[in-house]
């Protein structure tokens, strides 16, 4: 997903750092706009025993991406280009496989490990990403994403381990 550059700004960062921030910035914008929705499908339809304490768990672990999911967006418009945070394009682009059907309660928590995992290792590659391309801002953004998404992988995993 390359990005261009419709909006100029007075942002010292040159057109083609920015340019290259905004496809990091996508990127994660997809990731995470997708992360959500699969954290809100299994909390729609977890059932089982473990109803209750998985139901509230999931929807406190898609509660922050709210946010975060809103500040990468807007950072991307900041450095000049268009955020793609349609639903379509999250599909389109994202790097987490679709979330299965009915797995079952636990195997919801197992699934979203995995997703959750996945998704920090990429904002971890972005972090460095955006150090390289100079911009501390933005890298400064993605670590505040990472050390949620690492909270989350490890509220996830503590179901499995003895």
């Amino acid at each position: 997903m390359k990005s261009k550059l419709p909006h100029s700004t007075a942002i010292s960062l040159s057109e083609k750092t920015r340019a290259a921030v905004i496809t990091l910035l996508n990127q994660q914008l997809a990731n995470v706009s997708d992360l959500y929705s699969q954290t809100k499908q299994a909390h729609w339809n977890v059932r089982g025993p473990e109803f209750y304490q998985l139901h509230k768990l999931f929807d406190d672990l898609a509660e922050p991406l709210e946010e975060h999911i809103d500040t990468v967006a807007e950072r991307a418009v900041t450095l000049g280009g268009v955020a793609l945070g349609t639903v379509r394009a999250a599909a389109k682009h994202s790097e987490i496989p679709e979330f299965p059907d009915e797995p079952g309660a636990m195997e919801y928590v197992k699934e979203l490990a995995k997703r959750y995992a996945t998704v920090a290792n990429s904002v971890r590659e972005a972090i460095d990403a955006a150090d390289k391309l100079g911009d501390a801002n933005t890298a400064d953004l993605f670590t505040a994403l990472s050390r949620e998404l690492d909270k989350a992988v490890y509220f996830l995993e503590a179901h499995f381990r003895k």
